[in-house]
Order: C-alpha cells, then sequence, then structure tokens
C-alpha cells in the first residue's frame, strides 16, 4: 500500500542535532523508503545553526502568515532533497534566529508557531500526507492541531514519545494569548492546571508509539509516568512500542573516519584503538588493562549518582575509566576532582566532542550506563556495533536491547542490573572485570556480541504495518 507520510520534529540528522531523537527522525525516514511503499517526507525549524552548506541547497516553496494569538507572524517554507527525500524548513526569524535550539523561555510559543505553520501549510502545498508523525513535545501541538483543523481529508496521526519526561508546559493563560482555536479545546490541551503540549498531543494522535517494548509498559506506572501515567493507561490500546533502530552506515567501525584504526571483528585492531586513547589521556599503556568509558550527558537520568557512590572503590582494581560528557554542574565538579584523584586510571573530558565519542566507543572493552529511565538509548547500540561490552541498568530499552551474560549457557551480549542501586552496580561491574579476566569467557562474550543486530530493518518494518493499519481501519469505515 502506497502512503504519504509527513515526519513532524524538532530535529534530525544531518541537519541538526542535540540527541538521539535527531538520529531517529533521520533514520527511520530512509530506512522506511528503503521498503518503497510511499512517499516520506520530513519538516523541521530552520534554526540558524544549521549549517550554511545545507542552507545553500534549500529552494522556497511557499510562505504563509500565522495568526499566534493577536500576533501575526511570517513562516516561509524551503525545501531540500537529501537522499532521495524531500525536507522542509520552516523559517521564521524571530522564533529560530537564535543560538541554539532550546531552553528558551518562549519555547512553548516557538514550538507553537511551527506546529501552526506546518498545519496551516498543508492547505497549500503539493503534498497530501495520509499519515502526519509527529515526534516529542516541540511536534505534540501539530497532532493536536491537525485533529482541529483538519487540513487534510481523513489524515491519521501518530505520535512518538522519545522522552516522557519533557512535556511543554505553559501557563493556562497562554491558551487565550498564543492559541486562535475554539475554547471548547482547552481540554485536550490542559493538564493539572496547566497546558501540556506533549499531554494534547496523547489527547488526540490516532495512535501512540514510543521507543522500546519496556518502556511502553513502563510510562503507564507511576514511577515513570511523568505524572501522565493515569491517561498513558487509559490509552493502552493505542500505545504501542518499537524499539529504535541504529543507523549502520553512520556508525561503522570498519569506515569510521575517526577511529585510529579501522576494524570489523578483529579484537586486535579494536586494541590499537585503546592503545592510542591510553597514549592520548595520559594512562598507562597496556592492552591487557580493561578500559570502561561513559559518553553521556551529565544529568540524573544517566544514573551519575550511582557512578558517585562507587568510583573510587573500584577505581581500586586494575582497571581504566574515561568519561566524555558535559551537563549539570554537580556532575562535571564530581568527574573532574575524580580524574584528578584518580590521574593514572582516569581521565574526564568535560564537553562533547563527536569525533572523540567513536574513538571511546572503538577503544573501550565496557560501556558503562546504568540510567534511572531510559526510553530506548542509542549509546549501548551504538557500543555493541564499536564490540564494547554494555554494562547497564534494567529498564526501557537497555533491557530490550541487552542481555545479561550467561556463563553457563555462554549466552548474552552484556552486563546488567535491576534495582537502583550503587552496590548492585559495583556487583555487577566486578563481575565483568571477573569475565574479562577469564580469556574462554572474554571470548565467547565477544563472540556474541559480534552476533548483535540493531539495524532500523525490524523496526521500520513494524511502523510501515502500523502505518498500513491505521489506513485500513480508515478504509473500512469509510
Amino acid at each position: 500500500m502506497k502512503k504519504n507520510i509527513l515526519f513532524v520534529a524538532s530535529e534530525c540528522s544531518p541537519f541538526i542535532k542535540t540527541g538521539g531523537l535527531a538520529d531517529v527522525v533521520g533514520s527511520l525516514p530512509q530506512a522506511l523508503k528503503k521498503n518503497g511503499k510511499g512517499d516520506i517526507r520530513v519538516c523541521l525549524p530552520l534554526y540558524q545553526d544549521i549549517p550554511k552548506t545545507w542552507r545553500n541547497q534549500m529552494e522556497v516553496v511557499t510562505t504563509l502568515d500565522v495568526e499566534v494569538g493577536w500576533r501575526t507572524h511570517q513562516a516561509t517554507f524551503y525545501q531540500l532533497s537529501y537522499k532521495g527525500l524531500t525536507y522542509y524548513f520552516v523559517a521564521n526569524d524571530y522564533y529560530f534566529s537564535r543560538n541554539g535550539i532550546y531552553g528558551y523561555e518562549d519555547d512553548g510559543e516557538r514550538f507553537l508557531f511551527f506546529s501552526q505553520a506546518v498545519i496551516e501549510a498543508l492547505f497549500l502545498i503539493d503534498f497530501k500526507p495520509d499519515i502526519l508523525h509527529a515526534h516529542d513535545w516541540q511536534a505534540g501541538l501539530a497532532v493536536a492541531l491537525a485533529k482541529i483543523y483538519q487540513p487534510v481529508q481523513d489524515m491519521k496521526t501518530i505520535f512518538t514519545i522519545h522522552n516522557l519526561k519533557y512535556q511543554g508546559i505553559m501557563q493556562k493563560d497562554a491558551f487565550e494569548d498564543l492559541f486562535n482555536i475554539p475554547p471548547d479545546h482547552i481540554a485536550g490541551l490542559e493538564w493539572h492546571g496547566l497546558l501540556n503540549s506533549l499531554k494534547a498531543a496523547l489527547f488526540h494522535a490516532d495512535k501512540i508509539t514510543t521507543v522500546s517494548p519496556t518502556y511502553a509498559d513502563e510510562i503507564k506506572t507511576p514511577y515513570y509516568g511523568e505524572g501522565l501515567h493515569p491517561f498513558l493507561s487509559e490509552r493502552s490500546d493505542d500505545l504501542v512500542g518499537i524499539l529504535n533502530g541504529l543507523d549502520m552506515e553512520a556508525y561503522n567501525p570498519k569506515t569510521d573516519p575517526n577511529l585510529f584504526t579501522n576494524y570489523s571483528y578483529s579484537r586486535k585492531k579494536k586494541q590499537e584503538n585503546k592503545l592510542q586513547l591510553q597514549e592520548q589521556f595520559g594512562l598507562t599503556i597496556d592492552q591487557d588493562i580493561p578500559l570502561y568509558v561513559i559518553v553521556t550527558r551529565l544529568v540524573e537520568q544517566k544514573g551519575l549518582h550511582l557512578i558517585q557512590a562507587i568510583l573510587d572503590e573500584f577505581l581500586q582494581e586494575n582497571v581504566q575509566f574515561i568519561l566524555l560528557g558535559t551537563g549539570d554542574y554537580e556532575f562535571e565538579h564530581f568527574f573532574y576532582h575524580a580524574a584528578e584523584r584518580h590521574s593514572e586510571k582516569m581521565a574526564a573530558y568535560l564537553s562533547f566532542d563527536e569525533a572523540l565519542a567513536r574513538q571511546l566507543y572503538a577503544a573501550s572493552d565496557f560501556f558503562l550506563m546504568p540510567s534511572l529511565f531510559e526510553p530506548c538509548g542509542l549509546a549501548q547500540l551504538i557500543a555493541l556495533q564499536y564490540k564494547s561490552v554494555p554494562v547497564v541498568r534494567e529498564t526501557g530499552g537497555l533491557k530490550d536491547t541487552v542481555t545479561p551474560f550467561d556463563e553457563y549457557n555462554d549466552t548474552g551480549n552484556g552486563f546488567s542490573f535491576t534495582n537502583y542501586n550503587a552496590h548492585d552496580l559495583l556487583n555487577v561491574l566486578r563481575y565483568s572485570l571477573s569475565i574479562y579476566n577469564d580469556k574462554n569467557k572474554w571470548t565467547t562474550l565477544f563472540k556474541n556480541i559480534k552476533k548483535s543486530n540493531f539495524s532500523w530493518k525490524d523496526s521500520a518494518k513494524a511502523y510501515d504495518s502500523l502505518y498500513s493499519s491505521l489506513l485500513t481501519s480508515e478504509m473500512q469505515h469509510a
């Protein structure tokens, strides 16, 4: 069944990226295109930070006036073709000619403008989606406005939750100030006395997806539901978890230009990357010392309080540890001083560097990710692709992708622990070290990792089936 699908999101690789959302919106449409079953297009804001190399390839499609409350702002739609797909960019200097893409007090208003511009443009452009597929709160109001304005007859909507914690909250009086829709629609936007962009999408979407099966179950509980668990439980029949995939071309140690030595399955060539990185960071140069790394945003979600509690003790072992990341001052301060205390065993690079991140994946023996919660996580998938053993907490997509190593049955591709507890983390780290020091067991684990495959192929099929079921049900009701 041929279908027209419009992805709406706030970021998309390779144009603009702050995290995993951009990887998904960059990869999934391309994977769907390979199935050859429709016209898939992507729409995002034209931020100031999008490089000129992309801007110079764009052409104007249409310009329209968008009313945001009593204000009128102009939206200019540009498009470019990339790898056989059409990408639209919504330009407005007032909202998007700023440094960075998030973190402004008027983010709610900015992404309301973006969502409204997308919906109103569907009356004008020569593309009529069968399905509008919006991602995270920044595009959530596009789902709500699609249902209210109905710009394309019988268009269905899907909303994907990438991280429920971020919801796009606005004060309730913003409804009169910013929204030009009848007052009876406020019920679909309001949650606990505030306007909630993400809840608006959950209320209006025909189907809701999230980025792993386990996270889909978790968010219906108070612990993970971020205050929205009652509503998600109500919509349980329309909620499905589809695991994110990984762009195997973008993350390929055989061709990655950032690595010191490229490799596929060769442990020797992988170790050459470790030796180079040990030298670069002033650590003891020894291929036999196990290297544990963490590449992350330095925020509570990533389980950093657990690492704080046990790091000094674990570094008494014959191990090395490198951290790459930036974020909350508490964690930056801790890791900076921990690296000072253990300079012969540990390094902390408190910034973000994509090339260095790739080098760490390639050099490391273990990749640490003890998250408090993790909707899907791409880092553990990248680690597996670069033959680094993930050590994770069993939550969300980490539980769905990392199978604990069983030394008696020779199964599993990593190490995991269940309870959010520092001693449980320390125990599993010590167990991982014991497996590393047993050459036969380590060889078995390495062979298991080589079999891990998390390409977009199966996940793209699952999305395609979801699209088809929505459109089939529409035809049956017609």
